[in-house]
C-alpha cells in the first residue's frame, strides 16, 4: 500500500469537502442532488458518513481478519441477506443527519475524522494492512468480495468521488 497515496486522498477529500460547503448558500444546499432521493445537503452529511463508518469497518477487519475466512463469508452473506433494511437505515441516517447537522458542523466532524483517519493509517503495520475480510457486495458499489484493511482506508475515497458527481453544487474554486 501507498500510504502517502492514501494519505493524499485523504487530504484532498477534506479540501474538496470543505469548499462544497464553504461555497454553498442556503439554497444550494436544499437543491435535489443527481440520482438520489437526498438533497446536496444530505448527500453532503452521506459523504461524511462513509468516513465516519470507517472506524467501524477498521475493527471489523481486525476482528475477522485474524479469523478463519469463513467467518467473514457467512457474516458477509448474512449482511448481503441484509440489504434491504440496510438501504432503509442508510437513507433515513442520511436524511436526518442532513437536516439535523449544520454545515459548519458536518466540516468540523469531517476535518476531525480525517485527522483521525491519517494517525490510524500512520500507526497500522504491513502485516495489518495486509489483512483483510469478506465484505457484503450488495450494501456499495466499491465493496468488493474480499477487501484488506488498506483497501478499507480507500473505501470512504472512492464513495466520495462517486458521490461528489451527484451533488448539483459548483466546482469548488481553487
Amino acid at each position: 500500500m501507498d500510504r502517502s497515496l492514501t494519505h493524499d486522498e485523504l487530504e484532498q477529500a477534506r479540501l474538496t469537502f470543505r469548499q462544497l460547503v464553504e461555497q454553498a448558500n442556503e439554497a444550494d444546499l436544499r437543491r435535489p442532488s443527481n440520482g438520489t432521493r437526498w438533497n446536496n445537503r444530505q448527500l453532503l452529511f452521506h459523504m461524511l458518513l462513509g468516513y465516519l463508518i470507517i472506524r467501524a469497518l477498521l475493527r471489523l477487519v481486525r476482528v475477522f481478519g485474524r479469523l478463519p475466512q469463513g467467518f467473514s463469508r457467512g457474516f458477509a452473506r448474512l449482511l448481503n441477506a441484509a440489504t434491504r433494511p440496510f438501504d432503509a437505515v442508510n437513507f433515513l441516517g442520511s436524511y436526518l443527519g442532513g437536516n439535523t447537522l449544520s454545515p459548519d458542523r458536518m466540516t468540523t466532524m469531517f476535518d476531525r475524522v480525517i485527522a483521525k483517519l491519517h494517525q490510524r493509517l500512520d500507526a497500522e503495520s504491513e502485516a495489518d494492512l495486509a489483512r483483510g475480510m469478506h465484505y457484503p457486495t450488495r450494501w456499495d458499489p466499491f465493496f468488493k468480495d474480499y477487501m484488506t484493511l488498506a483497501d478499507v482506508y480507500r473505501f470512504p475515497t472512492q464513495h466520495f468521488h462517486f458521490h461528489r458527481r451527484q451533488l448539483t453544487l459548483a466546482e469548488p474554486s481553487t
